[in-house]
């Protein structure tokens, strides 16, 4: 026995012997999200006491090991620990991949060299999800109207739309998770279909540098983002209750989402929002409640290296319009345009009488990505958009809708995000759409907009340099190909006066007595471009700069309106001979952030050639009642201005912030002020916010907008038969300049140690100041909103 116990022990030394212990290790640690070198990662055979750290270039090297499987745990700073399976048979080269997990505050950081911006040359204004919080009870325009050089063209308080440095509707875009928004924007009353309380993240961009989302952003870009999803076991939620003493109603928005560590995730958001008349400081506003219900659903997988999201949103909602705006003849409107009360001032109620709008829009997307490495992350989207508007004018014993749209939307992506070298990212894609627009034939009512198929196609290219860590240079060009097939009706009449039978003798289908069948087929060549630079003079001073040029294709209401567009209380008239508005605009930006005084500084210009104008030129009575008319034309404009923003902190707790923004719109073809330019306003706020008493914060605004001096005379004259005069209705004559304060306040409770409980209260227009904006087209029949007492509270969990 002892001679085979011998054998085999000399046998195991041997194999001892042979075996090859010289083996190493070696390779990277790399973000897993952009290739980022990770300094300082640490790499542990799980088993051994072998501790290694990557150096200043991200590598590692491991030696003396032996032939084998082994587990090894990777770590760093803020990053997902990983333990990786690594065979080793002889010198082993391995790089690993880690998810850097640095904490997001739900917002898209201003950084110049940081791969979430849109623009690289263009300083973005955000929104914290926090701030969009307090806007709960509002509107996407609401939220937005809080930065500098955004106004709002508000009918009433409850249809809101952005405008940005002067420019709004088709010259806004807007997106939605990914989503250009089809949503009939070209309406002055017709606000966006985004869900306030569904958005996590907030972005503006103020001009058309963003040229992967499109070329025709004469005015500036919107991105609304859901909040992003962290990969790990989890599951978290909020529901937030707002109440408002301003329409007596409430607001009730939950969210929950369920995240797994494999990258799986789903998310479920709801909104329902309900208000009566709201009322203006001495009276009752009729029939201007709302009634809207909202839902959101979210369900990917994220890999970082590959990955792939479904999303699909509903927004419904009924919208009083002022009754007080629907008049019955010549004669009211000189009595409502004169008087300092609404001719119309029924009792509070809930209830949405005509005239009112329903809108319901639908959004579906599926959008998946891969990420190669040495290439880039190449994205694939589709999405579908079906949008159904229903305007509901006063009419006796009929209770069809006066307009009836239903608007389909298909649009296919493709984008190209790529590191071509360590100084120089390409962004490029490609962009397919299809549309199609049905009114419905039967409301009675002589369609204002025109059945249509609408075709898109877009290619884009953006380059950054990087050029030194003080320089970065942008540029990038884009071409879209738009092309219109048209069927519409003219009134034999307004054929005639236009002069349409010389000019587009060729579409006309058919001579139907007092009615013309024409079939436009209309095509729009439209090229953009940007070009621009950061530069960092310091780590507290930076300098933007940036040309855009954008070209905007006349939309169909421009092109094609001929009628009474029921929810404005105005008869439009388009022009079928529109050009592309082609803007140009130079933009400068300085930027100074330090300890205590931050402040930005953006002077612009922005030049448009063939800018399409809406305006009052008469009017017109019909059975429905006495209708203001209003005509698109085309001219030469230019707009320049200024936006500021300061903050200063006067001690940990207290700080001051001020914003002020001047714009100026000119017809460079009359040589007069362009008509709803937003007056010079500017805005002062005093906050108190202490960690340390349940992060209690106080904040004082002041809120000043001043008269605008500057406007086109738009008056005209109308004929009373009651009393056999002509008056003169003074539609130009801009309200007086206004001072509103608000007041807002909050504080948290800590419940357990997964939830916590935050309440606010706030009040706007605390003193119930009697006010009228100039860019709400309600303010000829009425004031504004009056005092409004807000009560929020807050449950994550």
């Amino acid at each position: 026995m002892s001679k085979y116990a011998l054998l085999i022990l000399l046998l195991c030394s041997i194999t001892s012997i042979s075996q090859n212990c010289k083996n190493t290790l070696s390779g990277k640690v790399i973000d897993q999200h952009d290739g980022t070198l990770l300094v300082e990662a640490t790499i542990i055979i799980v088993g051994s006491e072998e501790v290694v750290q990557t150096d200043l270039n991200g590598k590692f090297i491991i030696s003396n090991l032996c032939d084998g499987t082994y587990n090894v745990q990777v770590s760093h700073a803020d990053c997902l620990t990983k333990v990786f399976i690594v065979k080793v048979f002889g010198n082993k080269t391995k790089n690993f991949k880690l998810e850097h997990h640095i904490e997001e505050l739900n917002q898209i950081s201003i950084k110049g060299k940081s791969y979430t911006d849109k623009s690289k040359t263009i300083l973005e204004s955000t929104i914290s999800k926090k701030e969009l919080e307090n806007f709960s009870s509002g509107t996407l325009g609401d939220a937005l109207n809080s930065l500098s050089g955004v106004s709002s063209l508000n009918t009433g308080n409850t249809v809101v739309k952005p405008l940005i440095n002067g420019l709004h509707s088709s010259r806004v875009v807007i997106i939605n998770n990914g989503v250009r928004m089809e949503d009939q924007e070209w309406g002055a009353e017709h606000a966006p279909n985004v869900d306030i309380n569904s958005v996590g993240n907030l972005t503006l961009i103020k001009g058309a540098g963003a040229l992967q989302y499109s070329g025709d952003a004469v005015g500036g870009v919107i991105v609304a983002e859901s909040a992003k999803v962290p990969v790990k076991d989890s599951i978290y939620g909020k529901t937030l209750l707002t109440g408002a003493s301003n329409g007596r109603g409430a607001v009730l928005t939950s969210q929950l989402t369920k995240t797994y560590q494999n990258g799986w995730y789903a998310a479920v958001q709801g909104t329902l929002k309900r208000f009566g008349d709201f009322e203006a400081p001495d009276y009752v506003l009729s029939n201007t409640g709302i009634f809207e219900r909202n839902a959101s659903l979210r369900l990917g997988l994220n890999r970082f290296d590959y990955g792939f999201e479904v999303y699909y949103s509903l927004f419904k909602n009924e919208i009083g319009i002022l009754r007080a705006s629907h008049l019955g003849g010549a004669q009211d409107q000189v009595r409502a345009l004169n008087s300092d009360v609404p001719l119309v001032i029924d009792d509070f109620t809930y209830d949405i009488s005509k005239p009112r709008q329903e809108v319901t829009h639908q959004l579906a997307r599926i959008k998946g990505f891969k990420k190669f490495e040495n290439f880039g992350k190449l994205s694939l989207q589709y999405d579908f958009q079906r949008n159904n508007r229903l305007e509901y004018d006063i009419r006796r014993g009929d209770d069809k809708a006066s307009v009836d749209l239903e608007l389909n939307t298909h649009t296919l992506l493709v984008d190209l995000d790529a590191s071509l070298t360590d100084q120089i990212r390409l962004k490029t894609g490609v962009m397919a759409g299809y549309q199609e627009n049905f009114p419905n034939p039967s409301t009675g009512v002589r369609r204002l907009i025109p059945d249509y198929d609408k075709y898109d196609l877009g290619i884009y290219a953006i380059v950054d340099y990087e050029f030194n860590d003080d320089l970065t240079l942008e540029a990038g060009a884009r071409f879209d190909y738009t092309h219109m097939d048209v069927f519409k009706f003219y009134r034999t009449s307004f054929w005639e006066s236009r002069n349409y039978g010389e000019q587009f003798s060729e579409i006309v289908v058919q001579e139907l007595g007092n009615q013309i069948s024409t079939n436009p087929k209309l095509n729009f060549y439209n090229v953009s471009g940007t070009i621009g630079a950061t530069y960092e003079f310091d780590d507290k001073n930076k300098l933007f700069f940036n040309y855009s040029l954008a070209s905007r294709a006349p939309n169909p209401s421009e092109l094609f309106s001929e009628g009474l567009h029921h929810s404005a209380s105005r008869i439009e008239l388009g022009d079928l001979s529109f050009n592309s508005e082609i803007g140009h605009k130079i933009a400068l930006t300085f930027q100074h952030e330090k300890e205590k005084l931050s402040f930005s500084m953006n002077p612009y210009i922005n030049t448009i050639n063939d800018f399409i104008v809406i305006e009052p030129t008469g009017v017109e009575q019909n059975l429905g009642g006495s209708f203001q008319v209003w005509e698109y034309r085309q001219t030469n404009a230019q707009l320049l201005g200024v936006d500021l923003d300061a903050s200063y902190t006067f001690t940990e707790n207290l700080s001051y912030n001020h914003q002020f923004s001047l714009v100026k719109g000119y017809d460079r073809t009359f040589d007069e002020p362009l008509i709803s330019i937003p007056s010079v306003n500017t805005k002062n706020e005093i906050v108190y916010q202490n960690q340390k008493i349940n992060n209690l914060r106080l904040s004082l605004q002041s809120d000043y907008v001043f008269r605008q001096n500057e406007y086109p005379n738009n008056n005209f004259e109308v004929y009373i038969p009651e009393t056999e005069t002509t008056e003169t209705v003074d539609v130009s004559t801009p309200p007086d300049a206004y001072h509103l304060l608000n007041f807002n306040s909050s504080i948290d409770f800590k419940i357990n140690k997964q939830s916590n409980l935050t309440v606010g209260f706030g009040v706007t227009n605390v003193f119930n100041t009697s006010y009228r904006n100039y860019l709400n087209r309600l303010r000829y029949y009425a004031d504004d909103l009056g005092r409004n007492i807000l009560l929020n509270i807050k449950f994550n969990y």
